[in-house]
């Protein structure tokens, strides 16, 4: 805007062949012609049976097969409480594509619907073209009633192939990470009722999955009830294919921990290495990795909580150093599922939930 400005006062000076001269310049015009509003768009995730509460949030990756009901760029939704909102009972998996209409609230488009219910933030795309969801249900929305859960995997036509259950390696699935090598993946999950992280040894067709080995790589988490939040207990998992090493938030430990040769390794590391744990956490939820390398993760605020500073996504680098911090709302709690890619279709690379405005915000942001 300042070189705008300056440009017009020059022109008045020099005349107008002058001024058409100097803002044919590449640098005039480029400041002229580039955006000042940022790329946002804002949805609900309220869809027509009015499921809330959304958790889990994963951009369709590139590569993945046509002819579904989702393609390429769109942006799921897990809804874990129901119309009622009771937590633990929500069934649906809403969709949003960046580049069509937003969904006003009870219009979001339902991908899915659950026969199992709690649907949690282990939410993940295989590029070959299938969607795992996780579930960690209750009746009555209290640690009294928490079943143990299951990992289903959906065709992107939204119907359910399979529905993995184990109470040892899948003991309530609650969040998960995908290192996707086409034809075969490791499926990281974290189980908050009994504080471990399990990686799934998958195989993948075009025709389906098939879960060949499990594996419990990280245990020692602290697993508690937890009255506004049902339970806490590991959360967020991101994967650095690198140097083969799986970051892990502890919601109740409120830390951030890393597990070396998490791919390779057959015994599990006790939380493995302490990287990140500082004031600015709170409760730390999903994580991922920023498109310009750090960490980002979501303050969900059972712990260590500060009304100065509500419902936070904090970015901090992988050795353990706070970058930033934005709050997604005005009150506590509203923080809960993110998603970033490297390369998302047009532009749009951040996706983060607000539970308790009900909306999904898919953001391009830059890569530094």
């Amino acid at each position: 805007m300042q070189t705008v400005h300056a440009s017009r006062s020059l022109c008045s000076t020099v005349g107008l062949a002058a001024c058409a001269a100097l803002l044919s310049a590449p640098g005039l015009v480029a400041a002229a012609d580039e955006p000042f509003l940022p790329r946002v768009i804002n949805s609900s995730t309220i869809p027509a049976n009015g499921d809330v509460n959304p958790y889990g949030v994963a951009f369709v990756p590139h590569g993945f097969p046509g002819g579904g009901a989702i393609a390429a760029g769109d942006v799921l939704v897990s809804n874990f409480n129901n119309s009622d909102n009771i937590q633990g009972t929500g069934t649906t998996i809403v969709q949003l594509n960046p580049r069509g209409s937003l969904a006003p609230p009870g219009n979001a488009v339902a991908f899915f619907t659950s026969r199992l219910p709690g649907l949690s933030t282990a939410l993940g795309v295989l590029k070959q073209g299938f969607v795992l969801v996780g579930s960690v249900p209750t009746t009555d929305g209290t640690f009294a009633t928490i079943g143990r859960g299951a990992l289903q995997v959906i065709n992107r036509q939204g119907v359910v192939i399979q529905s993995w259950e184990d109470s040892r390696y899948l003991d309530g699935p609650w969040d998960l990470a995908i290192d996707d090598r086409g034809s075969e993946a490791h499926v990281f999950v974290s189980n908050v009722l009994n504080g471990t992280v399990s990686r799934l040894d998958i195989s993948v067709t075009s025709d389906g999955v098939t879960l060949q080995k499990k594996t419990t790589i990280a245990t020692g988490y602290t697993h508690v009830p937890n009255a506004a939040a049902v339970v806490l207990g590991p959360t967020g998992l991101a994967f650095d294919a690198a140097t083969d090493t799986l970051y892990v938030a502890s919601t109740a430990d409120n830390a951030i921990y890393a597990i070396g040769n998490a791919e390779q390794r057959s015994s599990a590391a006790v939380k493995g290495a302490l990287i990140f744990s500082d004031r600015h956490l709170r409760g730390p939820l999903a994580l991922r990795f920023a498109p310009n390398g750090d960490l980002l993760t979501a303050n969900g605020d059972a712990v260590n909580a500060d009304v100065l500073h509500p419902s936070e996504i904090v970015e901090f680098t992988r050795g353990g150093t706070f970058v930033r911090e934005y709050n997604v709302d005005s009150s506590q709690g509203g923080a809960f599922g993110i998603d970033a890619v490297w390369d998302g279709e047009d532009g749009f690379n951040f996706a983060v939930v607000d539970d308790v405005t009900n909306t999904l915000s898919v953001e391009h942001l830059p890569e530094r």
